[in-house]
């Protein structure tokens, strides 16, 4: 290696990784560059040095790339939240298909190079989008700041003002953040004290309805906090503490309690209202949701006689696209909580085929294949960690004829099409732009199995 840590170099920036960076060569070193952007000449300062590649900051732009523009963030920097603010946005929608190029050529899946590839969808207005929030709290002199820890820190960078947050979720988290200095509620610190360490806000931008989870490490009398919040923002309509005493990094502990309000707030897409309690999943951002889920239908293309499996189904909300268009949709997912929506949701759509059980997929769906049931689809939308190994087995041991792989990680979804790819083609891969300004996007893939082109 011929580089050294705080060292200054020149680089040109030739293309950006899968973070949002830009990388260059020097000297036949391979160097990131957080902020820099293709095509442009920096000077940066070496920050890390690895045995195969080196970490730089970004200290002067020579030349500047013709696509810079300045970040409306003025904490864009601190934060890390997003990566490609600095990016004019058509091409961050450029870069997110080269996200999907860069994984297929790392991972090599069988005829990968021609797949198709489509343009991201994206936003007209590509800010604001998010509706829910899990900001970290801390005391800082004096009073409670919530916020993000920045990028591989535990330091809380307090957020006021997000440019991609709702505005109603995060002027609420800003009210929640007042009202716990004012009452003295108990704020966590990982090195002594115990208290609320956690806040989510999500609201529906359907109803407008709103819910919170409170999650603490100790228990806390929130009823003055509550009074108070609920009569600033009446639209709240749950509150919820989530209790998490263990010293893991999960946001979450297991045991979750209503205590205040209903059970659930509703939420639409596709034209079908469903419900949502506090810690079943939901997609971050309801507007590019409606396509997602549109070109999920568009790719399964059913034609009513399929029995449908939808794995990590979490309250239906794929699922009931399909329901009025197939025989039958079984679906599962992990979380009870998540599961009973479902149910309950089901039930009030009027969908009599519609069937919804608690546990893993890949154990699951060979219970249902012993017990009879065959699917005919497969809709899979996986957390970010993918398709587990023995799912993954099971799909290839019964391959459904017809299957669409839902992704929000371009890197497991190129390392699972190489077991994939084996019994099916890969017809299309369709981008969609879930997340402005992040080096995130969302694909659906439309798979066939092999043996129906014959």
């Amino acid at each position: 290696m011929n580089l050294e840590v705080k060292q200054k170099i020149p680089l040109k920036i030739k293309r950006m990784g899968i973070n949002g960076e830009g990388i260059g060569f020097y000297k036949k070193t391979l160097v990131f560059v957080p902020g820099a952007l293709k095509g442009e000449d920096v000077f940066c300062q070496v920050t890390a040095v690895k045995r195969n590649f080196a970490e730089a900051r970004l200290l002067t732009i020579k030349k500047q790339s013709k696509f810079r523009v300045t970040p409306k963030c003025a904490i864009y920097e601190a934060c890390g939240g997003c990566q490609l603010m600095h990016l004019r946005y058509d091409q961050q929608l450029d870069f997110k298909v080269d996200l999907l190029r860069q994984a297929l050529k790392k991972y090599q899946p069988a005829g990968y190079e021609a797949y198709e590839l489509r343009p991201t969808l994206g936003m007209d207005e590509p800010e604001y989008y998010r509706a829910k929030l899990q900001f970290q709290t801390r005391f800082v002199k004096g009073q409670v700041q919530a916020g993000l820890y920045a990028q591989g820190s535990h330091r809380l960078v307090a957020i006021q003002d997000c440019i991609v947050q709702d505005r109603v979720t995060q002027a609420v988290i800003n009210k929640v953040a007042q009202l716990l200095t004012k009452h003295k509620i108990p704020i966590h610190d990982e090195r002594k004290q115990q208290g609320i360490r956690t806040v989510m806000v999500r609201r529906s931008r359907k109803t407008g309805q709103i819910q919170l989870i409170f999650v603490t490490s100790r228990q806390v009398n929130l009823g003055k906090l509550i009074e108070e919040l609920v009569g600033a923002y009446p639209d709240i309509v749950t509150v919820a503490l989530n209790h998490h005493r263990s010293k893991s990094s999960e946001i979450y502990g297991e045991k979750t309690e209503i205590i205040w309000g209903q059970d659930s707030i509703r939420e639409s897409v596709l034209g079908y209202d469903f419900d949502l309690s506090p810690r079943a999943f939901y997609q971050l951002n309801p507007e590019q949701t409606q396509v997602l889920y549109g070109e999920a239908v568009r790719a399964l293309d059913v034609d009513g006689s399929e029995h449908l499996i939808d794995a990590y189904c979490g309250v239906g909300t794929i699922g009931f696209a399909f329901a009025g268009k197939v025989a039958s949709v079984r679906g599962m997912d992990i979380i009870p909580e998540a599961i009973e929506d479902a149910r309950k949701n089901a039930s009030r759509l009027g969908l009599d085929n519609a069937h919804y059980e608690v546990g893993q997929a890949e154990e699951i769906i060979p219970k249902w294949y012993r017990e009879g049931y065959r699917a005919d689809a497969l809709v899979v939308d996986p957390p970010r960690t993918g398709l587990d190994d023995q799912l993954l087995e099971t799909i290839v041991r019964y391959q459904p004829e017809k299957m669409v792989y839902v992704s929000c990680n371009v890197s497991t979804l190129a390392r699972d099409l190489v077991k994939l790819a084996q019994v099916y083609d890969i017809d299309y891969i369709q981008s969609v732009d879930m997340f402005p300004h992040t080096a995130r996007t969302e694909a659906v893939v439309k798979l066939r199995r092999k043996s129906d082109r014959f």
